[in-house]
């Protein structure tokens, strides 16, 4: 069967997930948070090379002052909880998106996790935080240009400026994942998408399974890729 190289994943619904079970919006969060760590598993026994997952976006800080600050907490945690296994498993965690809004502690915390687990090459876990696609590929221009903008700008191509977004070091997505039946990608990695696989599986985040992973990946597989090719 063939497997997809890189799945990207639209974390929604959660909010939804605990309505319909009267429950207040952050035992959906919770449950989200605690369903990554099975999908990371799940990813990686099914062979899959990188999980880029996302966590917040860049518009996401108009939210409720106590539901950003629950979901920076949550994510403290599950950081520091997630420590041992990313070891252990030989997984490298890579954050992408912005860090000047983000407490300092946090982070810390990142960076710290990000250089004990850089060599590790069985499987790549990225989480998209405080990132939006409009701004990766405005940040990706100014590293390009830097002062010499006139040369730099000779010589942008798509090649050269793919290597400077976030995910320069990486394949682009073969399968984007959206839960909760949304059908919009969210300035969710613009650029990386062009030629991507959607899917959007009716179900919510914390209640996407394993069956649900496998699921996506044998209809990917079942999907012929031209990449604008007849």
């Amino acid at each position: 069967m063939k497997v997809p190289n890189h799945i990207a994943i639209i974390m929604d619904g959660n909010g939804r997930w605990a309505r319909s079970r009267g429950l207040p919006r952050t035992a959906g969060h919770k449950a989200g948070v605690e369903n990554v760590k099975k999908i990371v598993r799940a990813s990686k026994k099914q062979g899959i090379k990188v999980l880029t997952i996302f966590a917040f976006s860049t518009e996401n800080w108009n939210r409720p002052r106590d539901e950003v600050n629950l979901l920076f907490s949550y994510l403290e945690s599950f950081l520091e909880g997630y420590r041992t296994e990313l070891i252990e498993e030989d997984i490298r965690l890579k954050v992408i998106g912005r860090r000047d809004r983000i407490a300092l502690r946090i982070v810390r915390k990142i960076e710290e996790i990000e250089t004990i687990t850089h060599a590790n090459k069985s499987f790549t876990f990225i989480i998209a935080l405080d990132y939006g696609g409009r701004w990766d590929i405005v940040e990706a221009v100014k590293k390009m240009t830097g002062e010499d903008t006139v040369k730099a700008t000779a010589d942008i191509s798509e090649v050269s400026l793919a290597r400077f977004l976030s995910l320069g070091e990486f394949p682009d997505p073969d399968l984007l994942i959206r839960t909760s039946g949304e059908q919009r990608i969210s300035n969710f990695l613009l650029w990386n998408l062009a030629y991507s696989e959607f899917y959007f599986p009716n179900v919510h985040w914390p209640d996407f399974s394993d069956a649900e992973l496998a699921k996506a990946i044998a209809l990917y597989g079942e999907r012929e890729r031209r990449f604008g090719a007849v």
